[in-house]
C-alpha cells in the first residue's frame, strides 16, 4: 500500500501516555514498531522539535466529502458521523475506502426523530425528503432494520424540544425511545442520544442509552444527574464548540483568525466560524463547563466531538474546531494529556475501533505530527507539520474545493 518509513526525533504521545523520543516505524499502512532503533537504509521522517500523536477522532460530526477532506488536513483521521442521509453517506464511504485524502468515517445514518421533529425545523432540512421514523413501538423494529441495511454503525435518537435552539418541535414518546434502545441493543448497536436539556438527559438515561451526543446547556448540574450518568457507565460527547455557539461565545471567530486555520478553510466556512447561534444566555456556557468538570471528577468518560456539520452551521468547522474543542476541555479542568486521550484512544475504545487511536504496533498508521508539545500546551495541536492516513502522507495545502455540503 505504502512505502516503509520511520519517524525519528519526535516525542510520542501514544493515545494514553507520553513515550518520550522514540522511533515509530510504518510499513504497508500500519505501525510496525515503536521504540526500536532505526536500521540502515530506512527512509527517515525528521520529527525533531515535534510531537507525534495518533490521528485525532472527532466523535460527533455530520460529514460529507468536502468536510472529510478538510478534516484530514487538520489531523482528524476519523470522523464519527451522528446523522446523515444514506444517499450521501454510502458513496462517501466508498470513496473513503479507495482514497487517502479524506478522513475515515463511521455513521449512524438517519436518526430516530418525529417526522416533524428536530432537525426538520432547521433551514437545511426544510423542504427535504421525508425521513423514515417510528411513531409507535410496533414500528421500531422496522426502523432499526432500515438503519442496519443502510450500514449504520450505531443508532442515534433525538430528544429535542427545540427551545435551546430557539424553536419548538414535538418529541418522540418515551415508550418509542426505550423500544429503540432495546431493539438496537438486540442487534448489537450502541445508542447515542441527542439531548441538550437536563430533562432530555434524564429521559435518555431512563431509556438506557450508551452515550450522550451533547452536554445539556439549559440548567446547572445536580448531584443526582452526575451520579446517574456516572453509575450508568455511559460516555458523554459534550460538543463544547457547539455549546459555545449556542451561548454566543466567540470561540469560532477566534479560530477563524488563526493563521494555522485560514489557509486550509474555504471562505464560506470561515464566515460561518465567525457567527453563532446565540439562542441561550452567555452565562450558560460557564454552567456547562462546571457540569463537565463535575462529570470528569466523577469518572465519566468524556469524548472530544464538535458537531461540525454542513455549511451554514454557525461557529464550528470540520477539522479546525476539534482543536478548539481540546482547548475547551482543558479550560474545563482536563489536563492536556486527558484532552488528547479524549480525541484518540478513549474514543476508539468506546466506539470499538480497535485498529486506531493509539501509536502501537499492528494498528493503522493514522498519525499526526505537530510542532511543539501539546501534552503541555494544548494549542500546539493546531501546528500541523504532517498527517498520515494508513501510512499515506497527506499533501498539506489550502483547501480549494467549494464547501457545498447538503447534509
Amino acid at each position: 500500500m505504502t512505502e516503509a518509513f520511520v519517524i525519528s526525533g519526535a516525542q510520542v504521545f501514544d493515545g494514553e501516555k507520553r513515550r518520550g523520543r522514540v522511533d515509530v516505524k510504518v510499513a504497508h499502512g500500519v505501525i510496525t514498531a515503536v521504540g526500536s532503533p532505526g536500521a540502515p537504509g530506512e527512509r527517515v521522517v525528521d520529527g525533531t522539535g515535534a510531537t507525534l500523536l495518533p490521528g485525532l477522532i472527532d466523535a460527533h460530526t455530520h460529514t460529507e466529502e468536502t468536510a472529510a477532506r478538510q478534516a484530514l488536513t487538520f489531523g482528524i483521521t476519523t470522523e464519527l458521523d451522528m446523522l446523515s442521509k444514506p444517499e450521501q453517506m454510502a458513496p462517501l464511504r466508498r470513496l473513503v475506502a479507495r482514497s487517502f485524502d479524506l478522513a475515515d468515517v463511521r455513521s449512524a445514518s438517519i436518526g430516530l426523530t418525529r417526522a416533524d421533529g428536530h432537525p426538520h425545523q432547521l433551514p437545511q432540512e426544510q423542504g427535504g425528503p421525508v425521513w423514515p421514523t417510528a411513531s409507535s413501538v410496533a414500528e421500531v423494529p422496522a426502523f432499526v432494520a432500515g438503519r442496519i441495511a443502510e450500514g449504520a454503525d450505531y443508532l442515534k435518537v433525538l430528544i429535542e424540544d427545540g427551545h435551546v435552539l430557539g424553536s419548538s418541535v414535538p418529541v418522540l414518546g418515551q415508550d418509542v425511545l426505550e423500544a429503540a434502545v432495546r431493539e438496537a441493543h438486540a442487534n448489537g448497536l450502541k445508542v447515542l442520544a441527542h439531548a441538550l436539556t437536563l430533562d432530555a438527559t434524564r429521559r435518555a438515561l431512563d431509556a438506557g442509552v450508551d452515550g450522550l451526543a451533547h452536554l445539556f446547556v439549559d440548567a446547572p448540574h445536580t448531584t443526582e444527574i452526575v451520579s446517574r450518568i456516572a453509575e450508568a457507565g455511559i460516555f458523554v460527547i459534550p460538543t463544547l464548540s457547539t455549546l459555545a455557539s449556542i451561548t454566543g461565545q466567540d470561540i469560532g471567530a477566534a479560530l477563524a483568525t488563526d493563521p494555522r486555520v485560514r489557509p486550509k478553510v474555504a471562505p464560506a466556512w470561515l464566515k460561518g466560524l465567525t457567527e453563532t447561534w446565540h439562542t441561550m444566555p452567555p452565562a450558560n456556557f460557564a454552567i456547562a463547563l462546571e457540569t463537565l468538570a463535575a462529570l470528569h471528577a466523577a469518572g465519566v468518560d468524556v469524548l472530544a466531538g464538535t458537531d461540525a456539520a454542513h455549511l451554514g452551521t454557525l461557529g464550528v468547522a470540520h477539522g479546525a474546531s476539534l482543536h478548539s474543542e481540546l482547548a475547551l476541555l482543558v479550560r474545563a479542568g482536563f489536563t492536556p494529556l486527558q484532552a488528547l486521550h479524549a480525541a484518540t484512544a478513549l474514543t476508539a475504545r468506546r466506539f470499538a475501533l480497535a485498529d486506531r487511536g493509539r501509536v502501537e504496533p499492528g494498528l493503522r498508521a493514522d498519525l499526526l505530527l505537530v510542532e511543539g508539545d501539546p501534552t503541555t500546551t494544548i494549542d500546539d495541536t493546531l501546528s500541523v507539520r504532517a498527517v498520515w492516513r494508513q501510512g499515506v502522507r497527506l499533501e498539506l495545502g489550502p483547501i480549494t474545493t467549494a464547501a457545498n455540503s447538503t447534509t
